[in-house]
């Protein structure tokens, strides 16, 4: 009895309630109608369903679909549903959808007394309309608390959509297993072909689907998923939707299930465009100045993610400077090289004319959102640094050219006394001699000679994200930080020598769109000079004497210009080349995670090899 009484509950108060709202709104305009009540407490002005989006490279190739709320959804507009597809759902679902204002009272009768005699909620008399409802804004909780305001958001939708919006929505928010939602996604995902393509005995197939998810999963019941697409059929049959030969023609044909697999390639560069998405919409929302209070920082990131999981559920399109051939041959060439149990290697890539990152490694055998040393792991830089905080400076505030002379003999200041490769003191040599053999007695005294404030002050720009005032020491002109740099974060400084002295921050995204294409965010270049173009003239000589007959001639290509650094960090921990040709920037990193020794491959130079691979 109770069921019973439950169930007429839902039946005779819902009309009850709709009559006294509006006599009430009648009597006084002081007192809400219902319609306003309920403008107000559930206000419906559009059908938002999460959409998947999409990552394409540079040459427009799609490279990764994003499926937000793990909501596997394309969606697909009425007109490009095919009719016989409508046809099926109004007859197997809501017969009466046409004339209903979104539940059907007679319907709902038959449910109460069906649901009255098996004690239980056999059956709930859903119309089209409520389970839109049901699926968008509600549960799946049987319940009779979420059956009243499944009718209450089904009247609301009816007042503000066309019938033809509502089963268009409904088209496309049902469930057909496998994590797909929508006829247009089942028809790519179970055929590998758009709708349009399928022919009635597909359509009937698929349709059947969303009934009972589980129970007609193709995959796993494929039989179960047969026998109600054949009622489908001799349901259109017997409503004169198709003759008997469609029928018999429908049913005896063969079908054969076609998996579309989610596109989902270049792990390293995917992985840091997610990573890009939230810093560009972090700086295009408003939210980058509280990030940098540092108050509430929990709080922040949550909107953040919140905002960024919003955006991608409406469906975008990221727009990315990737080289997927580039990015084969970077991946390629670290495996060849790096053929050595623990040893681990990462790269970043940039086109340093159009600013853009092409290409990243995140590691040997990499997968995607593992921990990404590209951007994620700070080594030492060694001698990779002394472009960037011993030369530029020097050369920059001095005048001084690469015939000047520096000394590179015995240096010792307050205990640090630093000692060259080799073990050797070489007296007066020139800046040319110290950079291409990477004497550190040098590199020291020209830092001490500037002061280590002024030096470190030419980083500034490049904003490391691991240096701090605690870096500020004799030891950093050689490599000697606490954490130390990223690849990209080296790449994206040497791109300064390739732009005559002026640093842009080199982005991965180019911009993103919306689905129909209208663009919604975009990076905005604001280039800062770094230091003066004579300086990076002489700068772009010594980095060449290097690579030409220095430590870096494993590296040498052939180019209208190539010049870059070697680096080893104390005890062979890691091994560096950072350098540039007249197009793009590279720097790469060989190591153990876990700070072991390399001295045992140091011989073989593979990060110039690899380096050498991508730039030839």
């Amino acid at each position: 009895m109770r069921n019973l009484f439950g169930w007429f509950c839902v039946l005779f108060m819902v009309p009850v309630f709709l009559l006294c709202g509006l006599a009430a709104g009648k009597e006084s305009e002081a007192i809400k109608g219902l319609g306003t009540v309920l403008d107000e407490k559930i206000p419906i002005d559009s059908v938002k369903l999460a959409q998947n989006s999409y990552i394409f490279d540079r040459d427009g190739r799609l490279i990764s679909e994003i499926t937000s709320l793990q909501q596997n959804r394309i969606f697909t507009k009425y007109e490009d549903i095919p009719d016989l597809v409508k046809t099926i759902y109004i007859l197997s679902e809501d017969q009466r959808f046409f004339e209903h204002i979104g539940f059907d009272a007679e319907g709902m009768l038959r449910a109460v007394i069906v649901n009255a005699k098996t004690q239980s909620v056999e059956q709930g008399a859903s119309t089209i309309t409520q389970q839109l409802a049901r699926n968008v804004y509600l549960t799946h909780e049987q319940t009779y608390n979420r059956k009243l305001s499944e009718l209450l958001y089904s009247y609301q939708i009816e007042k503000n959509f066309t019938k033809e919006q509502i089963l268009e929505g409904y088209l496309n928010a049902i469930y057909f297993s496998n994590g797909t939602y929508g006829i247009g996604t089942a028809s790519t995902y179970y055929f590998s072909k758009q709708i349009q393509e399928l022919n009635t005995a597909q359509l009937a197939f698929i349709s059947a689907i969303p009934n009972n998810p589980t129970m007609y999963d193709p995959i796993k019941n494929f039989d179960a998923t047969k026998e109600r697409q054949i009622r489908l059929l001799n349901m259109l049959h017997n409503n004169g939707v198709i003759s008997k030969d469609e029928l018999e023609n429908a049913i005896d044909f063969p079908i054969k299930l076609s998996i579309k697999k989610r596109t989902d390639t270049q792990p390293d560069y995917v992985t840091y465009v997610h990573h890009e998405l939230k810093q560009l919409i972090t700086e295009k929302e408003g939210y980058l100045q509280e990030t940098k209070k540092g108050e509430n920082k929990d709080t922040i990131n949550k909107q953040i993610d919140e905002k960024v999981n919003q955006i991608v559920s409406n469906g975008i399109i990221i727009h990315t400077a990737l080289d997927t051939n580039l990015q084969h041959k970077l991946t390629d060439s670290i495996t060849k090289h790096l053929p050595f149990d623990e040893v681990q290697g990462a790269a970043a890539v940039i086109d340093h004319q159009a600013h853009t990152i092409v290409a990243l490694s995140g590691g040997k055998n990499y997968e995607k959102f593992d921990f990404n040393r590209a951007y994620q792991a700070y080594r030492h830089p060694g001698s990779a640094i002394k472009p960037l905080l011993d030369y530029v400076p020097y050369i920059d505030l001095t005048g001084a050219t690469t015939k000047s002379k520096i000394d590179a003999s015995e240096f010792c200041k307050n205990g640090y006394c630093p000692k060259n490769y080799s073990e050797r003191n070489y007296g007066m040599v020139t800046l040319e001699t110290a950079l291409k053999y990477s004497y550190n007695t040098a590199a020291v005294r020209m830092l001490d000679s500037i002061g280590i404030e002024k030096g470190f002050s030419y980083l500034a720009p490049f904003q490391f994200s691991k240096v701090t005032k605690d870096d500020y020491k004799l030891p950093a002109a050689i490599g000697g930080f606490d954490y130390g740099v990223s690849p990209l974060e080296l790449t994206n400084a040497y791109t300064t020598f390739g732009n005559n002295g002026l640093y842009y921050k080199n982005h991965a995204i180019t911009k993103i769109t919306d689905l129909n294409g209208k663009t919604l965010y975009q990076w905005k270049e604001e280039p800062v000079r770094v230091w003066k173009e004579s300086t990076n003239n002489q700068m772009k000589y010594l980095l060449t004497s290097v690579v030409k007959s220095g430590t870096g001639q494993k590296a040498n290509v052939s180019s209208s210009y190539v010049g870059g650094k070697t680096g080893t960090s104390n005890d062979y921990k890691d091994l560096w080349f950072a350098g540039l040709t007249d197009r793009y920037t590279a720097a790469v990193w060989v190591g153990k995670d876990g700070q072991g020794n390399v001295s045992s491959i140091y011989s073989n130079s593979p990060q110039m090899l690899i380096w050498k691979d991508i730039m030839k």
